[in-house]
């Protein structure tokens, strides 16, 4: 009798309203079990690792109802109480109880939810400790928060990601007089100076990323902009060319950390279908950043001494991190189940409730997440493919900031605080570049979609990427062989139309590595983040080097060769063999 009044929907028993009364009279003891969760892997949000991709967990809930006291939600870690009280309530019952037949029965009113053991197969061991969300619409998990809450969190990283950038280049229309100040007699000592800042962005980022996945993306920003603060500070106070290599390099270091962490920050608050804007906000920073810092520094350079330069900076980074204070709110699933998870334990006294990531020693996966941006650089040919020309591009754009004072005062003989303002150009095509993009990516991304079966793939962000990539090699070519040869305007418009290509490609790169690598976004962009501050430390060294010896015309055509070969073949071959490469790999989302 009792196997007829029991139906199996998706798992789950189904018990109505009169049931439920009639069980929860007989009192506390054989109150009705009011939840059960079942959950798939895409329920965790893919918060497993990479060598468990499959397979479910299921989260016991009851609340213990009294004639005295309301109902409280608690965590029960027993199943086998939990089973013998689904069998009671079953029994009990039988004459009264109905199981719906259909979707509008369903609705019609609150119903009892229980699961006894024979529905699940013994090999899928359920786990009645397991903390994670409340179901696919649980108001907590970053990817359904409200959107004003999501804007208001990625405006506010954004604004940490650009203060970075703002100090990477500010320095560069002052490199004259900080040269003379601390004796720089070598035309390398002086660039050094320059790029420095950046070679720590490829160390900083090992750290970072994978930090940022175990303590939190809200603390590890907040402490990274203190540890920038003081050391660009200390720079404004340096009395040898030593002491300013060593505090631009530990700034540097602190600096780092927003670029390896924003784009996993992006990717734990926003679909898919919806990232393309919000990556753009997120380029936003290190693009405009080294445009702003040295239009700022020319004038401050002109008009006071080169130790202004950073102590600006220093004041602009501490209204950040007030800013940050306020409104920066933790959105790393991983983090939010932890703390779910600590104050359930501290509720329950159950100290055997964890999330669904591996149970580890600290000291251990420490190690493993320290280790896995190098891990993915080397075995994930969608991240090392990336990254080179990401790299390149970046490397590019600051080997044009570090010349961009000579070409200016040297060939065109302007002042530095007016010379500085032809950074403006790069600026601009930074605007135009995104404008387009915040309106056409997205929306390229749903039609392929639509015509994919409304199936989405990373590869739909490839578009973006082309046409990026002719821009930025038209740029180029424009931009070297106009140097000294026609007015001040023309070199100005090659910069635009490169820049405007460049934040194209970026912004591809970017949202196709976060797409791809979802639960290991940041991991991902700090691999990318090591060889790209790689070539942006490296490139502004043998500029001169190679101005000197090819010219402003041929040096740059080489640069712009070099795209092509990069930028116009790489979309393709990820277009074709994208799919096949994310199959094989252990930490791609799909």
């Amino acid at each position: 009798m009792a196997d007829k009044l029991y139906r199996r929907a998706t798992g789950l028993i189904l018990l109505d309203d009169d049931t439920k009364t009639k069980n929860t009279a007989a009192g506390p003891a054989s109150g009705p079990i009011q939840g059960c969760l079942l959950l798939d892997n895409a329920s965790l949000g893919g918060q497993s690792g990479p060598e468990a991709k499959s397979g479910f967990a299921i989260g016991w809930w009851s609340s213990l109802a009294s004639s005295s006291s309301p109902s409280r939600m608690i965590f029960n870690p027993k199943i086998s109480e939990t089973s013998k009280m689904s069998e009671k309530h079953s029994t009990a019952s039988e004459p009264s109880m109905t199981v719906p037949e259909d979707k509008s029965d369903l609705e019609a009113g609150p119903k009892t939810i229980v699961t006894p053991e024979p529905l699940i197969d013994a090999e899928d061991d359920k786990d009645p400790n397991l903390v994670t969300w409340n179901g696919p619409d649980d108001p907590e998990n970053p990817k359904n928060w409200p959107t004003g809450l999501k804007w208001k969190n990625t405006w506010t990283v954004s604004l940490f990601v650009f203060i970075s950038p703002v100090s990477s280049s500010m320095i560069a229309p002052a490199l004259a007089d900080l040269a003379k100040s601390l004796g720089m007699h070598k035309e390398i000592e002086t660039y050094l100076s320059l790029s420095i800042f950046i070679l720590a962005y490829a160390i900083g980022p090992i750290f970072f990323g994978p930090a940022s996945e175990l303590y939190g993306r809200v603390r590890l920003l907040q402490v990274s902009n203190v540890w920038y603060l003081a050391w660009n500070l200390g720079c404004g106070f340096a009395k040898t060319k030593a002491q300013l290599f060593a505090f631009r390099f530990l700034a540097g270091i602190g600096g780092s950390a927003p670029l390896a962490i924003g784009g996993g920050a992006i990717s734990d608050m926003w679909s898919a279908e919806e990232r393309g804007k919000a990556m753009g906000v997120y380029t936003l920073g290190p693009l405009l950043g080294p445009v702003i810092g040295p239009i700022a520094g020319g004038f401050i350079a002109e008009y006071s001494t080169w130790r202004w330069v950073f102590w600006s900076t220093s004041a602009a980074a501490v209204a950040v991190q007030i800013v940050g204070l306020f409104w920066l709110k933790e959105c790393h699933p991983g983090t939010l189940l932890r703390k779910r998870r600590d104050a359930l334990a501290k509720e329950t006294g159950n100290e055997n409730l964890h999330t669904a990531e591996k149970v580890e020693t600290l000291a251990y996966k420490l190690l493993h997440a320290f280790e896995r941006p190098v891990r993915m650089f080397a075995t994930q040919p969608i991240v090392f493919c990336m990254a080179i020309y990401m790299a390149y591009l970046f490397g590019v754009t600051y080997l044009m900031f570090a010349t961009f004072p000579a070409i200016w005062t040297v060939v065109y003989h302007e002042s530095p605080g007016i010379g500085g303002l032809n950074y403006l150009s790069i600026a601009i095509g930074s605007f135009i570049g995104l404008f387009f993009n915040l309106k056409l990516v997205d929306r390229v991304y749903r039609i392929l979609k639509a015509r994919n079966n409304d199936v989405g793939k990373p590869e739909f962000r490839m578009p973006s990427l082309v046409v990026g990539s002719v821009i930025s090699t038209i740029g180029l070519f424009w931009y070297g062989w106009s140097i000294g040869n026609t007015h001040w305007i023309m070199p100005n418009i090659g910069a635009l139309i490169y820049t405007m290509g460049t934040i194209s490609c970026l912004q591809g790169m970017q949202t196709y590595i976060v797409d791809s690598y979802q639960t290991y976004a940041a991991s991902a962009m700090a691999a990318c983040a090591v060889l790209r501050s790689l070539c942006g430390f490296g490139f502004p060294l043998f500029a001169p080097y190679m101005y000197n010896t090819l010219g402003y015309g041929w040096g740059t055509s080489v640069l712009a060769f070099i795209t092509m070969i990069f930028g116009w073949g790489s979309p393709f071959i990820f277009w074709q063999f994208g799919p096949r490469l994310r199959a094989m790999s252990a930490y791609a989302s799909g």
